[in-house]
């Protein structure tokens, strides 16, 4: 077990589920606290999915060692559902980014009066540089920027409990009055839960895909969403409570830090910023990937014109999109999910094996490289039984744990 791959997957992917709109809080408000008191119970429903679907989809992910989510779609399901879910993942990533585009240049606005054109078009810029880099820097940074979004939430949900005691009740009866795009609450816990789940498996998977031990993965994504849960149950409560101030605003984690004082504000904006990005980096990233998965050498050009089609179509508006396109992904997510859940059910046993083979793999090409061991043709042909019995292409496998074996033996010198 590696405590440290465990933590870098758990905080990618928290930040792949927490995205922009959890830090706006608009998402919360349409889901969760729209429902008033039930809404609390809506988070914790949504929080429990959560957990069990990051451990599942990152650990399928490790297991095929991912790079893109169509080869793992045709290896868990019929050749239909697998072409329907790649379609309809594809068009979510598509339209997500767009959703987060818009969302920075409202965020933008709101705060400090620029158009929204123009935020939209720094977000932009930032993403098709990032988008240049590999995925082990991708997931690094979305990692690095996780922790900024954790603190954010803790200070709101302090900041709230200093107000109380207030009426609740009242304030149930006032958020309840906000508008839903699904009801009643437990499905639109399902739906939100769904929608997030649909936004984040491209990437999700391959995070799990770039971990070679796929209890690792596991651990990450359980981790991963027992943090989520806590963060969310502790924002849906700190804008219930606080509703009566936050509730018309576009951006309403930005209006509640306003109500704290000026310069809260101002941080809060680098706070949903930084999110925005982290989730818009997600979308186009995994975009890309998906698009060019035969022909590696036209990423660049592919996803620079993705990019500024997103921008494009962003400039619609952060609202409008958001209350169209998010609850028609929470259905479709609803496939995906109970699609990978089942697979997952009936090749628990491979997986497990898969684990151990890996484990044997690594002890073997350890053993190779080590000029004071033998390594004898018995030893050979365990190698070769082993990389044959692996689902996942020789080449592919070897050259993966190679690495990490490279880069143990390194840190082992330096330490």
């Amino acid at each position: 077990m590696s405590v440290k791959k465990t933590l870098q997957v758990a905080l990618a992917f928290i930040g792949l589920m927490v995205g922009a709109g959890f830090a706006t809080g608009q998402e919360v408000i349409q889901y969760f606290v729209s429902f008033g008191i039930w809404g609390l119970a809506g988070a914790l429903v949504a929080g429990i999915l959560m957990i069990t679907a990051g451990a599942v989809i990152i650990n399928i992910g490790s297991y095929f060692l991912a790079d893109e989510h169509l080869g793992v779609f045709r290896s868990v399901s019929a050749p239909v559902v697998s072409r329907f879910l790649d379609i309809t993942v594809s068009l979510t990533l598509l339209a997500m980014g767009i959703v987060m585009l818009a969302g920075a240049g409202s965020t933008l606005e709101q705060q400090f009066g620029l158009p929204a054109w123009l935020g939209s078009l720094i977000m932009v810029v930032l993403v098709m540089l990032t988008g240049l880099l590999d995925v082990n820097k991708v997931t690094n940074i979305i990692s690095a920027v996780t922790p900024v979004i954790f603190v954010a939430v803790i200070v709101a949900f302090v900041y709230t409990l200093m107000q109380l005691p207030v009426d609740l009740g009242a304030m149930s009866d006032l958020a309840a009055q906000a508008d839903s795009p699904v009801s009643p609450w437990w499905l639109s816990a399902i739906n939100y839960t769904c929608m997030a789940l649909m936004l984040g498996v491209s990437m999700s998977l391959m995070i799990g895909g770039n971990t070679l031990d796929p209890r690792d993965a596991a651990r990450g994504g359980l981790l991963g969403g027992i943090v989520y849960t806590i963060l969310l149950c502790m924002n849906a409560f700190a804008l219930l409570v606080n509703f009566d101030a936050v509730g018309d605003a576009d951006v309403p984690m930005l209006k509640l830090f306003d109500s704290m004082h000026p310069l809260a504000s101002i941080a809060m904006v680098f706070v949903t910023f930084v999110m925005i990005y982290n989730t818009t980096i997600s979308m186009f990233y995994a975009l890309g990937r998906r698009v060019t998965v035969n022909h590696r050498n036209r990423y660049v050009p592919v996803f620079l014109g993705i990019c500024a089609l997103g921008y494009v179509i962003s400039l619609v508006g952060f609202g409008t999109l958001m209350s169209v396109v998010y609850p028609v992904i929470g259905y479709v997510g609803m496939v995906l999910v109970v699609v990978m859940f089942v697979w997952w059910f009936r090749n628990r046993s491979k997986i497990s094996e898969e684990t151990g083979r890996r484990t044997r793999i690594r002890a073997l090409l350890t053993k190779r490289g080590d000029d004071s061991k033998e390594f004898s043709e018995y030893n050979e042909n365990q190698l070769r039984d082993a990389t044959e019995d692996s689902p996942v292409a020789n080449e592919a496998l070897t050259g993966a744990i190679e690495t990490q074996v490279k880069q143990g033996l390194e840190d082992g010198k330096t330490s």
